[in-house]
């Protein structure tokens, strides 16, 4: 039995590189671009790394797919819809540093941070009254990995959880579930909302006007997930009218966010660019996730983290 033929794209610590030439029954190469992928496409049965559809049309003994992405959004364009090619994700990589970083917009929302890191450029004593996260609500919409790392992180702050789910399922650290069409109820009833649920279209324009006024002109909304799910003409409007208290945004509509975008100036507005899970340790679980699934393939067995290509997660 000839070995599989994989690709691998990217650039890997010797002991990440050792972890990959590990696997038996595999002829492996690492390239280090699209460039380097483009090469060598044309004999990969395998390749880790993201596949565009002029990729994948010079690609005739590609069978399998494994994107570096929690969600591989990238991917998902006709041809590769269409095709029988199997579509894996990293899922999971990033769900502690992603809820991490939610933890981290909320209390610097929460203590007004911004005004003592302007005291301190000014060197100047600015103390202010500020609030405690202790006996607020967070709403999560979507309780994925994220989501259920950020809703134990919450009560560990003695916060009350509330969560969204397609279905209503328990899920520890969580209070109470409610169903999508009850989003409103979690609106209306959250000091935060944490948007962690995938880009998809069921839930892309999610967040728009009616929701954005559901929320308590006291709340904060956060986002660690992808941008799109919140209509950002609307967001934008509803920080600048104080429909809403404010905001951190780690994803967002356009990416890079333009130097001209008004969402740099949004009132108490936090704004990071998109690297929320940015962490060696997302990186090295990445790799364990595709190396476990490299093994499986190669046994014949199931993978993991397999992309409903339709549903789009």
């Amino acid at each position: 039995m000839s070995a599989v033929r994989v690709v691998v794209v990217g650039s890997f610590p010797p002991a990440e590189e050792d972890q990959l030439r590990s696997v038996e029954g595999v002829d492996l190469e690492i390239v280090a671009d699209r460039a380097g992928l483009s090469g060598v496409i044309a004999s990969a049965e395998v390749v880790a790394g993201t596949v565009d559809a002029d990729l994948l049309s010079r690609a005739p003994e590609l069978r399998w797919v494994q994107s570096w992405a929690a969600g591989p959004n990238e991917m998902l364009y006709p041809e590769m819809i269409d095709s029988d090619i199997v579509l894996t994700c990293a899922k999971g990589n990033g769900a502690v540093p992603l809820a991490e970083h939610a933890m981290l917009l909320m209390m610097m929302l929460n203590s007004g941070s911004a005004a003592w890191f302007d005291a301190q450029r000014e060197r100047r004593w600015g103390r202010h009254p500020h609030n405690e996260l202790q006996g607020r609500t967070c709403g999560i919409i979507g309780l994925g990995g994220s989501g259920q790392d950020l809703a134990e992180k919450a009560q560990a702050f003695h916060m009350r959880v509330l969560g969204v789910r397609r279905n209503h399922q328990p899920t520890p650290f969580v209070d109470e579930i409610l169903p999508l069409d009850h989003l409103h109820d979690l609106l209306e009833r959250s000091d935060f909302v944490a948007i962690t649920t995938p880009l998809t279209d069921e839930t892309r324009g999610l967040i728009g006007e009616a929701q954005l006024r559901a929320m308590r002109p006291t709340a904060f909304l956060v986002n660690i997930s992808r941008g799109g799910i919140i209509d950002d003409d609307a967001l934008l409007r509803a920080l600048q009218e104080g429909w809403i208290a404010g905001a951190g945004l780690d994803a967002h509509g356009v990416e890079p966010l333009p130097a001209d975008s008004l969402f740099w100036t949004a009132p108490n507005t936090i704004i990071t660019p998109h690297n929320g899970a940015t962490t060696p340790q997302t990186t090295r679980r990445g790799l364990e996730i595709f190396v476990d699934n490299l093994v499986r393939y190669t046994q014949g067995r199931p993978l993991n983290n397999i992309v409903d290509k339709i549903a789009g997660y």
